[in-house]
């Protein structure tokens, strides 16, 4: 199944992607997908969805996937390839940063490309969103926490980033999160998920989920130990080679350009680059 966040009528609501559009969910104690998470009603409330009262896609604003103050923990120089395209040594530990929550766009918003930077990079990723609670959660019990996946894009503003990592990855509408999340019965084992970034059309970034330094797993295993994990957050999980500052010469974002991100089991992120007003 696949449950998207969206705006109807002037109102934030959720509900169950179909072919044709998506069935609303939103009910009390279910307002947003992250409180439906978290209450254990998101599988009840999609048994009961009625696609005869489907709601067009040209009817809604589609919304980033769990939108609204959940912590988005972001994994860096994760795909191995990824590390060594960038020259890094393999660290003990996971590369963590956190983005803020108005870094990030909905699905076919306009990303913006800051005035004061000409190195916007394009990053695609696959994200884990946390549907089970947890603290010091082992290795061996990780995956029971995930509730779905999502694609991500985590650009990054490079100049700033060789300054500070936290600055360079979180400029306003410089991310994205969408355009819906697959749940984690529905998606297909790790190689076999494969993603790919194009930017105008052109593939730039190709990786699969079985490439990652730190497994999903470990990387729950070792967010959780410092931070309190609830329904609702979201781990991105690195992102492939491909990037543009590696490139010879660098490719960067530039207003016009759109960038897409495709995920296998859940589908394409989309947004188009503006310069900065």
């Amino acid at each position: 199944m696949r449950f998207c966040s969206f705006r109807h009528g002037g109102a934030d609501r959720f509900g169950l992607v179909a072919e044709a559009g998506v069935v609303d969910l939103t009910a009390p104690g279910a307002a947003d997908l992250a409180s439906a998470i978290g209450n254990g009603l998101l599988g009840a409330l999609a048994a009961s969805a009625d696609e005869r009262h489907v709601l067009a896609w040209r009817e809604v604003e589609l919304l980033p996937t769990i939108p609204g103050g959940r912590k988005v923990v972001c994994i860096g120089l994760n795909y191995e390839p990824h590390r060594i395209e960038m020259g890094r040594d393999k660290d003990p530990y996971p590369t963590v940063f956190i983005r803020m929550e108005d870094t990030l766009v909905a699905p076919g918003g306009d990303l913006v490309k800051p005035r004061n930077s000409e190195c916007f990079d394009y990053e695609g990723e696959i994200a884990v969103v946390i549907g089970k609670a947890g603290r010091h959660i082992a290795e061996a019990d990780a995956m029971a926490h995930v509730v779905g996946y999502t694609i991500f894009m985590d650009a990054s503003v490079r100049d700033f980033q060789k300054q500070n990592l936290i600055a360079g990855k979180n400029f306003p509408a410089s991310g994205g999160m969408g355009p819906w999340m697959t749940t984690a019965d529905a998606m297909p084992g790790p190689s076999d998920v494969r993603i790919e970034t194009r930017l105008n059309g052109k593939t730039m970034q190709q990786g699969a989920l079985d490439e990652l330094t730190f497994t999903i797993p470990e990387l729950i295993a070792y967010v959780s130990s410092w931070t309190p994990l609830a329904p609702g957050d979201v781990i991105s999980t690195g992102t492939p080679s491909g990037v543009g500052t590696a490139r010879n010469p660098p490719v960067y974002m530039k207003p016009g350009d759109t960038v897409e991100v495709e995920v296998t089991g859940i589908g394409v992120l989309q947004h188009r680059i503006v310069g900065e007003s």
